[in-house]
């Protein structure tokens, strides 16, 4: 098995960190893409919102990520 060094799982945590953001990003966006169009006459806040909440979600999970690599370093 090969060895991980703290510089490649420092760099793994944050690639994965931007992968998730821009998931979530993406499906707040989408959702509020469609709850837009449905319910909101068009409106732009839904989407403002939708895309909120997604980066909200990832930068939560992303910082809990890092904290325990830091914590247990």
């Amino acid at each position: 098995m090969s060895k991980i060094y703290k510089e490649d799982e420092i760099s793994l945590r944050i690639d994965r960190c931007l992968y998730d953001s821009a998931i979530k990003f993406g499906a707040g966006f989408g959702v509020g893409c469609v709850a837009s169009l449905l319910f909101f006459k068009r409106k732009k806040w839904p989407l403002l919102v939708g895309s909120g909440f997604g980066l909200g979600l990832a930068y939560e999970h992303c910082e809990k990520d890092l904290r325990e690599y830091f914590t247990s370093t």
